[in-house]
């Protein structure tokens, strides 16, 4: 949808995801990621963390299930989305905005791990390579 905001954050999952179902049977996983820049300081030598942002985060149907499947609690990710503004009230009756990220895309990070992937077996809409071409050069993705 043109006007929304797409962005990636790399970070670590700061808990397991938690999958939940709709009225309509349409699955969610919601969880937080949790992105801490690193700098070099030239004067000391070493790497420094800089302030985290914690970035709550959803997704839905087939890819809210492999998700919680496949995704853990401290697992590094590379995620895709657009950034939504939230308003709600606290118990206490002040007016709140928070952050969140609704994920089109999500996988592991690959610099300081490796994984391997299993096509799902799930068949439902949304799997956009269908049948055909899904297999690449015989990989089974």
């Amino acid at each position: 949808m043109a006007g929304e905001t797409i962005i990636t954050v790399v970070g670590n999952l700061t808990s397991d995801p938690e999958l939940r179902y709709t009225p309509a049977g349409a699955a969610v996983a919601n969880f937080t990621i949790a992105s801490t820049p690193r700098t070099y300081n030239r004067q000391t030598g070493q790497w420094e963390d800089g302030e985290a942002l914690f970035l709550r985060a959803s997704i839905w149907r087939d890819y809210a299930e492999n998700v919680a499947e496949t995704l853990k609690k401290g697992t590094r990710v590379i995620a895709q989305g657009r950034l939504k503004s939230r308003s709600y009230e606290t118990k206490e009756g002040e007016r709140r905005t928070s952050m969140e990220i609704e994920l089109d895309e999500i996988g592991p990070a690959l610099r300081y791990a490796t994984a391997q992937v299993t096509r799902s077996q799930r068949t439902s809409g949304g799997n956009f390579g269908g049948q055909q071409g899904g297999n690449f050069g015989g990989n089974n993705f």
